[in-house]
């Protein structure tokens, strides 16, 4: 099967994705393969592309880190404002590079004790329980509070995340870090996401994020995985811009 190798949009990589058969999908994933086999065996191309992503990372993450500084002060005096008590900073485990987890800070969006609440609500509300099991978010969050939902359209939330970029955890650029309770759900996706870091931006980001289910969200992260670059990266990373700065896709 002759597939696309260039893309206008990574809706454009989902639409194309979602039309093919169950046969092409067979061979777009042993396409996938073959091309990401090839990709590793050019170990000096490999040695410069992953030289330049890392220098990126620790600048972007050198900046990131000074700037959280002034942040997180702003952010304490929303939360005052907003009369929010708890943590400032919410942490959480997720599934890092070769499957290692580590630990994922963000600014607190949601009321203390969000996952029991979640649980509980899911229960007593079996539309929402739906919505959930298909798209591993709620478009109306009851556990996000006034300062969590400012933060969120503003995508502040994230920044915290430029420290796990500095020092190695993460990456700019990369599929957005999974939770370990959804390892069953990532199926034979899986095996490639961990193939790389998680990113605090990738295609699932500019792609509209709240407006995607789990499963696009598994495919654009495989496709990317397979065909990424330095290219394709600085491609998302001016897409991340601009979508930060018209507040699309925030949830």
């Amino acid at each position: 099967m002759e597939l696309k190798r260039q893309y206008d949009d990574e809706l454009d990589v989902l639409d194309y994705i979602n039309e093919m058969n169950e046969k092409q999908i067979e061979e777009y994933r042993a396409d996938n393969k073959k091309h990401y086999e090839e990709i590793e065996k050019k170990k000096i191309r490999n040695l410069i592309s992953g030289l330049f992503k890392r220098t990126i990372d620790i600048l972007a993450g050198l900046v990131g880190t000074i700037l959280l500084i002034p942040i997180t002060i702003v952010v304490y005096i929303v939360k005052k404002i907003n009369k929010e008590n708890g943590p400032i900073f919410y942490d959480q485990l997720r599934i890092g590079k070769n499957g290692k987890i580590f630990k994922m800070y963000k600014f607190r969006t949601m009321v203390i004790g969000a996952d029991e609440i979640l649980f509980d609500y899911l229960k007593e509300n079996p539309k929402e329980a739906k919505e959930y099991e298909i798209n591993k978010k709620l478009s109306n969050d009851p556990r996000i509070t006034k300062s969590g939902a400012w933060l969120r359209k503003t995508s502040l939330d994230e920044w915290p995340q430029f420290v796990a970029i500095l020092i190695g955890q993460m990456s700019l650029v990369g599929p957005r870090p999974y939770l370990p309770r959804e390892k069953k759900d990532m199926g034979q996706y899986y095996d490639y996401i961990i193939k790389v870091k998680p990113g605090l931006t990738g295609p699932w980001q500019v792609a509209g994020r709240s407006n995607l289910t789990f499963e696009d969200r598994l495919k654009l992260d495989e496709e990317y995985i397979s065909r990424c670059g330095n290219k394709r990266d600085i491609k998302i990373i001016l897409k991340t811009i601009k979508k930060v700065f018209r507040k699309e896709g925030a949830i």
